[in-house]
Parts: C-alpha cells; structure tokens; sequence
C-alpha cells in the first residue's frame, strides 16, 4: 500500500491540527481496503481555551457514523480529553451509561455524537490516534494461527491483542495492557479479528505507520500466494434470471417489512466466490470483522436451484439465531438477509436504499477477497456467533439506527419513466426522486442520461417504439435495482397540426407508433415484473384531447383515446394482481417538447388568442407546469389512490368542454 502523503496538498490544511487530523482522515478513508462507508474512527488532542479563557485539553474525535473519506472538521466531536480518562480508570460501565457520558464529555451539543472508541482513543497518549479495519491484516488474523503469524511479521513493535467487544471493554483491554509500557516503542496495536490502531504525535507519523504495518500485512500475502487466490468467472444473465431477481427482491422486502433494492453484483470476483464448491460454508460462518454484521447480517443467504426456498431459509435461520442468543429485553430486527449468494451467478446485495445498497455491496467485495486470503494461509476463521450477536444487537450501535429520521414515500421502490428527457417525463423523474425512489429514466434524447446525477437514477437512451429496445431497459432496470414498482408511461410527441383531409398516413402512422404502439408495448413487457412488484402501479399520461379533442389534432387525439382505452382494459386485466392502472389527462402543459414555439402560435392563433391568454385559458385562469402533472402522478401511484384503479383523472385549470 503506498503513502498518499503530498506535501503540496497537505499545505492546504496546515493552518491547525484539526484541519490536518481531516487530512489524514481522508487519506485513510479513500482506501476500501482501510475502511468502508463509516467505519474506522480518527482522533487528535489539542490545547484551547473556553468561554471563561481557561485553557482545556480538548479530544477532537470522529463522530458516530462520519465517513472517513468525505469527513469534515464539522464530523469531528469535540471532547473533554480528561473526562475520558477518568471514565477509562472506572472498571465497569453499562451501555446506557457510556451513551450518557460520552455526551456529557462533549463542548459543543451540537456536534455529533462521539464515536465509542473515544475512551480508548483518550488513553493512548499520542496527539494523532488512526483506526481502520484494514483488509489484510484482518485477512491474516482470521485464521487459526492468526495471532502467532503477525506476532513473527510485527515482532514488538505492534502490540497484539485479542478480540474483545469494541466501547468500554475494549479501552480497558488496552488501558490494562499498556500499563508502564514505553510507547515509543510501538507502531501500533493490532485487535485481533477487528482492526488496527496507530499513533504519532504528528499526523503524518501516525498516518504512515499505519500505511508501512498494512504494507508489512500485503507483502506476507503476496509472498504466500494468497492474493492470487480470489476466483473470477463470469455470468450472462437472462430474462428468466432477471424475473427471479424480481421475485427474490419482492420476497425479501416482506420479510423486512418494507420496500428493499436490490443489486445484482456480477463483477468477475463475485461470480468467482458464487462458484466456488464451498462457498455455503465459507459465506455462513460470519463477516470479516463484527462491525459489518450491523449492514449486513451476520451471514448470507445461499440461493441455489429454488433460489426463493433459500431466502425462506435464512429467515428461518434468522429467527433461531435470536433465539439462541437474545433476552427479554431484546426484540428481533428483520429477518431478511442483506447479502445472498446465487450459485453461480454472482452475489445479491439488499439495502432499503442507494446508500444502504452501496454500504452492503462495498462490504461484500472487500469480503469476498478476504475470506479467499484467509482460506489459503490456513483457513478462514470468524468469531464465534455469539461475538456476531452481541455487535449486531450492541445497544450503541442499534441507537444509530434509531437515529434515522422517517422514510421517504418511494423509498427503496423502483420506478420507470419514458419521454425522461424533458417536460412531463423529466419532471416526474425529479419529483420521485425527491420523494426517495430509484428512477429509471427512457428517452431517444442522449440528455437522458445526464440530466440527473445521483446513485438513484439510471438514464438510458431507448427509442420506445422499438420493443427490443424495452426490453433490454426493464430488464437493466431490474439487474440494477432489483425489480420494478412503478411505471409512468408518459412518452409522446404532438405532431403537426393537420385536418383529416390532409393527414398522410405516414403522419399518422407515426402518432401512432409512438403515443399508443410504445405505450402498449412498454405495458407488456413490464406487467411481469409489475405482479412481482411492491404496491404495483401504471400511470398513463394520455390528453385532454381524449375527452375534448380539437380541430386539427386528429393523429394526436385517436392515438390517445385509444391509448386511453388501453389503460381501461390493462385496469381490468391487472386488477387481480393488485396492479393498479389510471389515466392523467394533462391540457396545456407548455414547457414539453410537444409543445414547440410554432405549434403553441399556431393553436393559439386558431382559437384567437394570444399566447399568454390560451396558456392561461381554462377555468382557473392558471397555467399548468410539467410538475404540477409531476405532483399528481406521484401522488396517484401512491397511498392516496390505492383503492383506485381505471381511473381517468384531468389536470388542466378546469377545461369548459371537458367539465
């Protein structure tokens, strides 16, 4: 592993030790190999003085749940150095009481919380203190012989410990092990089965002795062979897979009691490790280090040839491991795995959204190649379950979840949106992602792609009149996200104003191809996935001219009735499945791309208007936007109209003809 030191780049933070405990912090943290979303912690001591001009001695620790690679000094909790101390001399806390004086040590309330190793962090007297959970240290540790091998590789320079319940107990361990020690004769302390710990009384000591003790680490890897061992292969999913993972994501989020994602890591590594012939032990006997258990579960799920019967499995399993273990005061989390092994054919990753799917499949990867190094010095060698159990159900840790404000509507629902790239389309993409959904996004226009940047949306340049082409979308749509919930079939384009008399059946053809063939096209090939789906749901963006159509508008207007027809049709179809279907009726949306400048002077100017005035001509005397429409679509494909279905619903200012 190399130093990421810069010497330029570091100048940019020189003006204090907190702004250079962010630097190093980061360094440690754009390392996946150090830590993952969250974990490892980071601290650094500093002399100021406080309201009254008395002088402290203040610990700046990361707080509870920061991220190392983006963290500010705003992530930093600042502490009472001595306080801490005075709490790591007691010889026993409770949970709720570290809880309360970890925040009684703070300064400022309104900092986060402090990270649970901040007594430890306390008691080691260097200035700058660095903690990860560094992969292959860890790799080499979780095996049999794991602590007489790094004993031989770190000598006595690295104090080595065995593992012990991260918090209190873990500052004691060390407090009671460091007792008359020299320290500076130490380059770190290594937890056995959880991480590594190094100290300077400047950071980049602190940093880079942590960066030489995991290069030590890689180096004995690399002369075993163990890093050549990770299998790689490759799968080519198929439509059929695609439907099971739609059906292992809807039965996944009932046993979690809630909308998950799900994401189908088809990497070569995580095929690679799918494939190997004992990969049901290896991914049942624990994670890498008791952390991850908090994102992930303490193992994973295996699917095989009945890949739904082995997420009933786990659950059942599940449910006996709290048994096994738990008290009267604990209560079961949900029993839905997190992370499932499908043989052969890659790993599944499951989180309620982008953010908890990134955590899992990040925990995954770096899993994966660990367990195969451990495998190869000796064999791969988890903490005993019970270890697991107390971390995933550790009162501190579970209080960061219940930290978690409440959940967006459309949280961990997937939703597919075509004409994506302006106007109606675009603005319903906007809408659901505000409102927590994952948003597919169709589009002949190449801007769909580039109009939203986020983890929760996916623009894929599609020509909707091309079934093929929907296809391979949906199905994309379900490899990245798990399935499919909501569709919003809005595609279309108003063409030149013509009377019948003049409509080449050209023109018509191609009304028609695109606002009525695409729409039944795309209502097709996703109703599959639909009835597998989570509170499923079609909103079909027809007209007003369905209901009041107008001179010259007649390839438009047909295509839509019948569209409209459609919807009535697919309501009655889909009804038995829960699939609701219902019909918005926009009028006088101008900023689409239906509505181009000449088309708008144009209609305008038939009805005697000006353009303001027939923007504004209906009976609210109001102009209706593209996410005026937005808003309502959401809110029809969700709680609102769930005992709604066939539904046709206008939005247009009140239009005189239609009332």
């Amino acid at each position: 592993m190399q130093s990421l030191w810069n010497d330029r780049e570091a100048e940019a933070f020189a003006s204090s030790d907190l702004d250079m405990r962010v630097y190093t912090s980061r360094l440690l943290g754009s390392s996946p190999d150090l830590v993952l979303h969250g974990g490892g912690n980071t601290s650094v001591k500093v002399t100021q003085s406080n309201l009254f001009g008395e002088t402290e001695d203040i610990l700046y620790v990361k707080g509870s749940g920061s991220n190392l690679k983006t963290i500010g000094a705003e992530d930093f909790s600042p502490t009472r150095l001595e306080y801490l101390r005075k709490l790591g001399s007691l010889a026993s806390m409770t949970d709720a009481q570290i809880a309360r004086e970890l925040k009684a040590s703070q300064i400022n309330p309104d900092s986060p919380a402090p990270s649970v190793e901040a007594i430890l962090h306390a008691s080691i007297p260097h200035k700058f203190v660095d903690h990860t959970h560094t992969d292959a240290v860890v790799a080499i540790s979780n095996t049999p012989d794991g602590d007489l091998t790094l004993q031989d590789l770190f000598s006595d320079r690295v104090l080595i410990l065995p593992y012990i319940m991260p918090g209190f107990a873990l500052a004691r361990q060390v407090i009671d092990a460091t007792q008359g020690i020299d320290w500076s004769t130490l380059d770190g302390i290594f937890l056995l089965r959880h991480g590594l710990f190094t100290f300077g009384n400047d950071p980049r000591t602190s940093y880079e002795n942590h960066i030489n003790l995991v290069t030590m680490a890689e180096a004995l890897l690399h002369k075993s062979g163990a890093l050549d061992t990770p299998k790689v292969a490759r799968y080519h999913p198929t439509a059929d897979d695609c439907l099971a993972l739609a059906a292992l994501r809807q039965t996944v989020s009932h046993y979690a009691r809630q909308p998950m994602l799900a994401q189908w890591m088809l990497d070569e590594h995580s095929v690679g490790y799918s494939s190997l012939e004992n990969v049901m032990d290896l991914a049942t006997r624990g994670p890498l280090t008791p952390d991850h258990a908090i994102h992930t579960k303490g193992t994973a799920a295996i699917l095989d040839a009945e890949p739904l019967q082995g997420v009933h499995q786990f659950a059942a399993g599940y449910k006996q491991y709290f048994d096994r273990h738990a008290d009267e005061h604990l209560t079961c989390l949900d029993t839905a795995p997190r992370i499932a092994i499908w043989r052969n054919r890659g790993i599944l990753a499951f989180g309620q959204n982008c953010q908890g799917i990134a955590i899992v499949s990040d925990i995954a990867a770096q899993t994966v190649k660990a367990v195969q190094w451990s495998e190869s010095l000796g064999g791969w060698d988890a903490l005993p379950e019970q270890d697991i159990f107390h971390i995933e159900y550790w009162e501190l840790e579970q209080a960061k979840l219940r930290q978690v404000g409440p959940r967006p509507i459309y949280e961990g629902r997937v939703v597919l949106v075509t004409g994506a790239a302006s106007g109606i389309g675009m603005a319903c993409v906007s809408e659901f992602l505000a409102q927590g959904a994952c948003v597919v996004g169709l589009d002949i226009n190449p801007d769909v792609q580039k109009n939203f940047v986020c983890k929760g949306y996916l623009g894929l340049v599609c020509d909707v009149t091309v079934s093929d082409q929907i296809t391979a979308a949906i199905e994309q749509t379900v490899r990245e996200y798990g399935g499919l919930d909501i569709v919003v079939t809005n595609a279309g384009a108003f063409p030149q104003s013509q009377p019948i008399a003049e409509i080449s059946d050209d023109s018509f053809e191609k009304s028609l191809a695109l606002n009525l063939n695409s729409h039944v096209s795309l209502i097709r090939e996703a109703t599959p996935y639909l009835k597998l789906g989570i509170d499923p749901s079609i909103i079909i963006v027809a007209s007003k001219n369905v209901p009041a159509p107008g001179p010259g508008a007649g390839a438009y207007s047909a295509a839509k009735a019948a569209l409209t027809q459609i919807g009535r049709v697919a309501a009655l179809e889909m009804g038995e499945f829960g699939i609701r279907v219902n019909t918005l009726h926009p009028n006088a949306v101008f900023d689409t791309a239906v509505w181009s400048d000449d088309v708008l002077e144009q209609r305008a100017k038939h009805y005697g208007l000006s353009v303001d005035q027939y923007k504004r001509n209906n009976v609210l005397k109001t102009e209706i936007s593209s996410a005026d429409v937005a808003r309502l679509a959401a809110t029809m494909a969700g709680s609102s109209f769930s005992k709604t279905t066939g539904a046709q619903l206008p939005i247009d200012g009140g239009n005189e003809r239609v009332i």
